[in-house]
């Protein structure tokens, strides 16, 4: 990593004046929020710039090549790889306040959008418009759009719709040298050069700032039900999920829970079978109100053949809503009950879900630690939440960790679904990846930034 130069009181005059003086913040507690996002690793910036326009970013990256400073994107700060962390100090740069929805086409089904909008605010105005905007992250409501595309983000409804990549056509972007280039098109279909999109969408912000993306829409289901089923063990539920897909039903989410985590939130789900359960699978499908009545009944049976203890049905919205609350209070009932909280994301193939489950016990015993399971089960992406009774254990967990992810790769996985590799997963990067692989991919990273100015640290 090339040697970076301190930000002087000359280069802070001339970061504020490209950029407006009322867009830094030099507050020192401010700083110290602006370090951290969602996971455990802060470190503070030399200064804060909240741009609004893409001239000021382009203005700032061409002074920090000239400087030698590091510039380190934030969209608001909802990430768990520590992506949007300034390890190396320099400039963070929010887009919190790019927040415009700039259009919505209803005729053309897009619509453009500023990185620093919500995601859940993007649901909600194209929803009006009678759209849909499917790639629905857990942070749906706290987190934004460029973050979104910055990690390729998945969400629940995975299963049917795909991730946030798939609903990306166009982007405008600042590149590390200050130039601004566009990517992908306006349209359902294009082939003209590389895709410099897709390589940009999930690079973490290690390519570039982006700072304007055209979304693809879809018409808005007319209407969506949910189940839930209640099974004795993982396996007999993963195998009604593959019956479930193989059977040809598309399910919009299906989210599963482990016995752990149910005893965490029963309280918000006052079935019975929540105190003998060892798995909670939630199934919700979208569509025609006729047809998913059906749908739904016949996943219900599959998961009663598949030996299903019980099946509810929930198709009023205040019972739907409760599933989901349950499904999304887990992971902060769990970092609220330990000292040590270590949250990771792998994705297994489908069949190979419950195997790699039944080995977590094994696993839990050897390392000291407490490991609670849940996820996406119709796409394979498992939430392992680590957690210990002390934090001094973080040594011992961490080798645990590591013994996991090995497995995951051997099993024919990956070690990261949705929360990005940033710092937190760099040092397992070449577990997964061959060591050509992450030569060619520094490689790309020098093209795009050869002096090293834009998220230095991150991935590798």
């Amino acid at each position: 990593m090339p040697g970076y130069t301190p930000i002087t009181t000359d280069t802070l005059h001339k970061i504020e004046e490209a950029v407006g003086s009322g867009h830094v913040i030099l507050e020192e507690e401010k700083l110290i929020e602006y370090g951290k996002d969602s996971g455990e690793i802060s470190c503070k910036p030399e200064l804060v710039v909240e741009t609004t326009s893409s001239e000021q970013i382009e203005r700032l990256l061409r002074l920090a090549n000239i400087h030698r400073f590091p510039v380190t994107p934030r969209g608001l700060g909802t990430g768990l790889a520590g992506g949007s962390i300034p390890m190396y100090g320099g400039v963070l740069l929010s887009m919190a306040r790019m927040n415009r929805i700039i259009s919505i086409e209803e005729d053309n089904m897009i619509a453009t959008v500023e990185p620093g909008v919500l995601n859940l605010d993007i649901k909600e105005a194209v929803r009006k418009k009678g759209l849909f905007y499917p790639p629905d992250p857990a942070s749906l409501d706290t987190s934004s759009i460029g973050g979104n595309a910055a990690t390729n983000a998945g969400g629940p409804s995975c299963v049917k719709y795909g991730t946030t990549r798939d609903y990306i056509l166009g982007i405008e972007a600042v590149l590390p040298s200050g130039k601004k280039i566009k990517a992908g098109v306006n349209t359902r279909k294009g082939v003209v050069g590389y895709d410099l999109l897709r390589l940009i969408v999930g690079s973490e912000g290690t390519l570039g700032v982006i700072t304007k993306l055209t979304l693809k829409l879809i018409p808005h289901p007319p209407a969506v039900t949910t189940m839930v089923a209640f099974f004795p063990e993982l396996t007999s539920a993963m195998k009604a999920v593959t019956t479930v897909l193989m059977r040809g039903h598309i399910p919009c989410a299906i989210e599963f829970m482990d016995r752990k985590c149910i005893t965490l939130v029963k309280d918000l789900l006052p079935f019975e079978e929540m105190d003998t359960a060892g798995t909670f699978l939630l199934i919700e499908t979208d569509g025609n109100p006729d047809i998913i009545e059906r749908d739904i009944e016949m996943m219900g049976h599959i998961c009663l053949e598949c030996g299903a203890m019980n099946v509810i049905m929930a198709p009023d919205s205040v019972k739907r809503a409760r599933m989901w609350e349950a499904r999304r209070e887990v992971s902060l009932r769990i970092e609220n009950s330990f000292p040590l909280y270590i949250p990771e994301d792998v994705v297994l193939p489908l069949g190979k879900i419950a195997d790699f489950v039944a080995c977590l016990p094994e696993c839990e015993r050897a390392y000291g630690m407490k490991i609670f399971s849940f996820g996406h089960a119709g796409d394979g992406n498992i939430h392992l939440n680590i957690t210990a009774e002390d934090r001094k254990s973080r040594e011992r967990v961490e080798a645990g960790i590591k013994y996991l992810l090995k497995r995951v790769i051997k099993m024919g996985g990956t070690i990261s679904g949705e929360h990005g590799i940033g710092i937190t997963k760099r040092c397992y990067l070449p577990l997964e990846l061959s060591a050509e692989s992450i030569r060619m991919q520094k490689e790309i990273k020098g093209i795009f930034d050869p002096s090293f100015i834009l998220n230095p640290g991150k991935i590798f």
